[in-house]
């Protein structure tokens, strides 16, 4: 579905404020953790039902591997436990998985999840997936240039659409909206090239508290914005025609 309908063709989330959901409920942040896995699988569906495409969601980042080990280890054990619980649900309901990030720092076992969560969806087309984990933006600019690099692209002949190429997401269409939830207002590292021309929606709701509501609260705010993407619209007059 076009985004000129008014609802996003591909939509990112930066999933925050599990810890502080758990806090809150006097619980340790693990069980903050599980309960955003529960709110993601009933996210992916909302956003199918709605027509939404692609969905991409912030799982991990480069810079979680800081957090304290207990946390991280947890952290990879609950994706294990979400491909076994959640896996075969999600390819029913027609959801194709793609994991993107930098696997060579996850444990064989995580990997095997990752290749087994793709393969057995590889063929589903009602919306995809993206799972963004032990990633980073700046990573993935890097590898990019890395692997441009290895195939001998010319310097001159390096740009925007080529490197685009490489990217994690490979072919898939910049994300139209990108919801942070959590009160956080900022992006942290997330998608920096995809995000260029994102619609930016941020949410004090916690995480495992974003429900369909909140989302369709998001999507109304996305269509009501005037995207330009650093163009003048016709209709525009001329002394008004100078931001973008």
């Amino acid at each position: 579905m076009s985004s000129d309908t008014g609802t996003p063709r591909h939509v990112a989330i930066v999933m925050d404020g599990n810890g502080r959901w758990a806090k809150r409920r006097y619980l340790p942040r693990v069980f903050g953790h599980k309960a955003g896995v529960d709110t993601l699988v009933k996210t992916v569906l909302a956003c199918a039902d709605r027509g939404i495409e692609h969905l991409t969601v912030f799982a991990f980042s480069s810079e979680n591997w800081k957090r304290p080990a207990e946390e991280v280890s947890f952290l990879m054990g609950l994706v294990l436990v979400a491909v076994e619980k959640y896996l075969a649900k999600l390819a029913a309901q027609g959801v194709r998985i793609r994991m993107i990030g930098d696997r060579e720092q996850l444990t064989d076992r995580l990997r095997q999840a990752c290749d087994r969560a793709e393969s057995s969806t590889q063929h589903n087309t009602r919306i995809t997936l993206w799972v963004a984990f032990a990633y980073g933006g700046r990573w993935d600019i890097v590898q990019a240039c890395r692997a441009a690099m290895r195939d001998g692209v010319n310097p001159d002949e390096l740009d925007e659409a080529t490197l685009g190429r490489y990217m994690a997401f490979g072919g898939a269409p910049d994300p139209d909206l990108l919801i942070r939830t959590g009160g956080e207002v900022r992006i942290s590292n997330f998608l920096l090239w995809q995000a260029a021309y994102s619609e930016l929606v941020f949410s004090d709701c916690l995480w495992p508290d974003f429900d369909e509501a909140e989302l369709d609260a998001a999507i109304r705010a996305f269509a009501a914005r005037d995207r330009r993407f650093g163009l003048v619209k016709t209709s525009v007059a001329p002394a008004q025609a100078t931001g973008t």
